[in-house]
């Protein structure tokens, strides 16, 4: 008899608690949510997000090691669902133009939900002190070069209409690497119409400039807001302003 899979049933109450562990985290694989290649968060995480037992953690996790939807090193649990088309993975990154430049450059991304910034909140449209999913970057070269940093705010819109980015919300305790690269993607998908402006102004005293892009949809309506700063001396920025809705 032929093995059943989290693909072949809707998740229901009467399956055993690992088995709709296992599906929640097929549909995050699915989506893109955690990308092909990406490192699964740790058990300790996945059981806290989840609220369920390591044990339980480590059984849903079998289950995707079975049938090849993830696989298992000495680095940890890494998702291998082939990932969904991207028509143009250059103009997807996020945020755009923070990606490093020196293949030897350590990343560091994480999300919290959290207060932003006042001048984020005041783009964003948000209530004073209302809180949102907030998204931190840096990146340095291994000589200490080519440092950037990135702070990025998302509207109540972005996170009502983009279902991947809410999901974020769950597992945002600022523990855990969280990477983003195909939110634009996804609100492409949403059916929204990306409109960037850049502001760039050169940091006084600093061999830096700081990029602040604001993104609205073909609604006019604040998506996200990015504030980030570049070593001048050796980036070179390349942006693009509008992407259209996904069809």
């Amino acid at each position: 008899m032929a093995r059943t899979t989290p693909h072949d049933h809707p998740l229901t109450e009467a399956q055993p608690l690992y088995w709709r562990i296992a599906t929640q985290l097929l549909g995050e694989l699915s989506d893109g949510t955690i990308p092909p290649g990406e490192r699964l968060p740790g058990e300790r995480h996945l059981a806290r997000q989840y609220g369920v037992s390591r044990e339980t953690v480590r059984q849903a996790l079998e289950v995707l090691r079975h049938d090849g939807l993830v696989a298992t090193d000495r680095r940890g649990s890494h998702a291998t669902l082939p990932g969904l088309p991207v028509e143009n993975p250059a103009a997807l990154t996020f945020p755009v133009g923070a990606r490093a430049a020196d293949p030897g450059a350590v990343d560091r991304t994480t999300v919290t939900w959290e207060t932003p910034p006042p001048g984020h909140a005041e783009a964003l449209g948000l209530a004073p002190h209302r809180r949102t999913l907030v998204h931190r970057y840096e990146s340095a070269g291994a000589d200490g070069r080519g440092h950037r940093t990135a702070v990025t705010s998302f509207s109540a819109v972005a996170l009502a209409e983009v279902q991947e980015l809410a999901r974020y919300r769950d597992r945002a305790d600022g523990s855990t690497s969280a990477q983003l690269r195909r939110a634009y993607d996804w609100m492409r998908k949403a059916g929204l119409t990306l409109h960037h402006r850049d502001s760039i102004t050169p940091l006084a005293g600093a061999p830096s400039v700081r990029v602040t892009r604001c993104v609205h949809d073909q609604y006019a309506r604040p998506l996200e807001i990015t504030e980030l700063v570049v070593d001048a001396r050796q980036d070179a920025l390349v942006y693009e302003f509008t992407l259209p809705a996904a069809v």
